[in-house]
């Protein structure tokens, strides 16, 4: 099956406007502060949104590209580092999460689907994970993460989920569980880093199904 082919708005970058290809979208918003951007199925749909604001768009089931390792470097991006995901059907709704190296994008821990599972739960148990690897390796790099909620939850060392435990889901929660002991018991020199999308595009580790 061909690939379907996208077409990108620039709102602030170096130039704005809609561009046919992702090189052409990615020279204007690579290590540009604030870059405003993301990529649309048709031309239509992508000209009709250029002639509107950014922000009518932010969040909506339309897409922010990646951007390459050497345009995050060029952004700031710490590429020795790990990013971190979860993606989650609804609510409750089966869940899964994983890490990823920054640099390539080759896949480091992938768990689930768990059922009946909420988003910031995986996106939690993702940066304990990511932590628990690099301890036990020994590496003091940063993790990276979309989530503040998820980041604040670790840095707490327990996260707040009002999520209802069930039957269905009780592996998730041994999972949860394990977590806040690991957290109540380990140190950790790695820094825990928000991920902007908004100016450095999709975080690597992303599961595209947005």
């Amino acid at each position: 099956m061909a690939k379907q082919p996208k077409f990108y708005v620039v709102w602030k970058g170096l130039k704005t406007g809609v561009f046919d290809t992702w090189d052409e979208c990615q020279a204007q918003v690579a290590g540009y502060s604030g870059a405003k951007f993301k990529s649309f199925a048709t031309r239509e749909e992508a000209e009709e949104a250029f002639r509107r604001d950014y922000e009518q768009f932010e969040g909506r089931n339309t897409k922010t590209p990646k951007l390459r390792p050497t345009a995050l470097a060029r952004s700031g991006v710490i590429l020795d580092s790990i990013c971190v995901d979860a993606a989650c059907n609804g609510y409750p709704g089966d869940l899964e999460y994983r890490g990823v190296n920054t640099q390539d994008g080759t896949q480091l821990f992938h768990r689930g689907p768990f059922p009946e599972g909420a988003v910031n739960v995986g996106e939690f148990l993702a940066i304990v994970h990511a932590l628990a690897l690099l301890v036990r390796q020994g590496r003091d790099c940063p993790i990276y993460s979309d989530s503040r909620t998820a980041l604040c939850w670790v840095r707490k060392k327990h996260s707040n989920t009002k999520l209802p435990r069930t039957t269905a889901n009780r592996q998730l929660f041994d999972l949860l569980d394990r977590a806040h002991l690991w957290l109540a018991n380990h140190a950790y020199p790695n820094r825990l880093l928000k991920w902007e999308t908004e100016h450095w595009g999709e975080i690597p580790a992303d599961f595209g199904r947005k």
